[in-house]
């Protein structure tokens, strides 16, 4: 299965892209259901009750509180214009109002194809979260349309991660700039996206390393790789990525906004949503912080990992089953 056969901007998610998104989300699906049934049970209509332990059901499912505080906020709007809303209606209501609560990552016009030059994504995030990976999937996604991808080994601290790079380089096949352990980032980025010019490649993508306990040195850090590319290109970056683990829970919402003051995060890939009952954490990161989730990682293979397409996501999370 090709990324086109997962997902088209025009035309929306394919059947084979909506059996990957419900498989990877069964485990909060299943989490969320059990618990609004609970919420639910022996009620006829949505009273306070019932939005008070909707309110812990949902900050339980890591939605956050300020998101979750925001939902119910709307849902008593509709309750106080309806008078009487039957609690059968509630994963319809919530399917609605979560959905107009979220930043469509779909809506981006910033796309390689409309950009002169190469499209340069700088990827960042704690060691651990499935970055180099989400690297080498992004890398294929390109490759599958045609464009041509060059990737660039700026975690110079550990060799794990740049062997690792080079793995997905020769998996995918595409080229990988790389240098001697302990050289300088911003010099791994320059060379990057001076051959990735020469060579007329379409995307770039920048490793980076996953330090997160001293805040200063990696925004100094971050800051330095910027600037040695806007030598070269000076709208670059043209995303700054964030990667984070799903399943962590609030440590991906506290992560997210550490990572958002070191530097100018403008997009979010969120993975390892198949294992994890935390996938609520999805909607809260995204509107907290004002950022939109690009892609999800829903397992291990190629074609787990998908462009986040906010209705898709939220209609798999509260679609019911009938038997």
């Amino acid at each position: 299965m090709s990324f086109f056969g997962l997902f088209n901007k025009k035309t929306g998610m394919s059947e084979e892209g909506k059996q990957v998104l419900d498989s990877g989300l069964q485990k909060t699906k299943a989490g969320v259901f059990e618990k609004i049934a609970r919420v639910i049970a022996g009620k006829s209509t949505i009273d306070d009750e019932v939005l008070d332990d909707l309110e812990d059901t949902l900050i339980s499912s890591d939605v956050g509180v300020k998101t979750t505080i925001e939902i119910i906020d709307r849902i008593k709007q509709r309750v106080e214009r309806d008078k009487y809303v039957r609690t059968s209606e509630l994963n319809t209501i919530l399917r609605e109002e979560i959905t107009a609560l979220l930043l469509d990552a779909t809506d981006d016009e910033r796309t390689p194809r409309e950009k002169e030059g190469p499209y340069v994504i700088l990827v960042v995030g704690v060691n651990g979260v499935g970055k180099t990976t989400t690297i080498g999937k992004l890398a294929y996604m390109y490759k599958q349309q045609g464009l041509k991808v060059y990737l660039g080994a700026a975690d110079t601290f550990r060799a794990a991660a740049v062997e690792q790079l080079q793995i997905w380089a020769d998996r995918v096949g595409v080229p990988i700039v790389r240098q001697q352990m302990g050289s300088d980032p911003a010099s791994v980025a320059f060379d990057t996206l001076s051959s990735a010019i020469k060579n007329q490649a379409d995307v770039v993508l920048i490793d980076t390393a996953g330090r997160l306990h001293n805040k200063v040195g990696l925004m100094n850090e971050l800051t330095k790789i910027k600037n040695v590319m806007k030598k070269l290109l000076p709208d670059a970056p043209d995303e700054v990525l964030l990667v984070l683990d799903g399943s962590t829970g609030q440590n991906a919402f506290e992560q997210a906004r550490q990572f958002s003051l070191a530097t100018e995060v403008n997009s979010l890939a969120v993975t390892k949503l198949d294992g994890t009952a935390r996938g609520g954490v999805v909607i809260g990161i995204s509107h907290e912080l004002s950022i939109p989730v690009k892609y999800i990682g829903l397992g291990e293979k190629m074609t787990d990992f998908q462009p986040f397409d906010k209705k898709a996501f939220v209609d798999s999370l509260f679609e019911e089953k009938h038997s």
